[in-house]
């Protein structure tokens, strides 16, 4: 199970952001907690989208986590293979 981070940068204000999902919809949770996300700030809740929008300071703080950082293409390969299977989230 595995907490990810992608490496997208859209500006939000005055922050750049990026995408961070997770193999589990408690593993996502728990990680936003630990590095100080409101668990209100999740979207697509419960489905093969779910993720957080978070800004990168807030990515280091899951990188050192233990969050695996992957690309734009990883998490479309990722989304797809969700998808496909319909696997129900935990």
């Amino acid at each position: 199970m595995t907490v990810y981070v992608d490496d997208m940068r859209a500006r939000f204000g005055r922050m750049v952001m990026c995408h961070m999902f997770a193999d589990t919809t408690a593993e996502l949770q728990a990680m936003a907690d630990r590095i100080g996300v409101s668990r209100r700030w999740r979207q697509h809740a419960g489905t093969y989208r779910e993720h957080y929008d978070i800004a990168l300071s807030k990515r280091a703080l899951a990188i050192k986590a233990g969050a695996k950082e992957i690309t734009r293409s990883e998490v479309a390969e990722l989304l797809a293979r969700r998808l496909e299977t319909q696997e129900p989230r935990p």
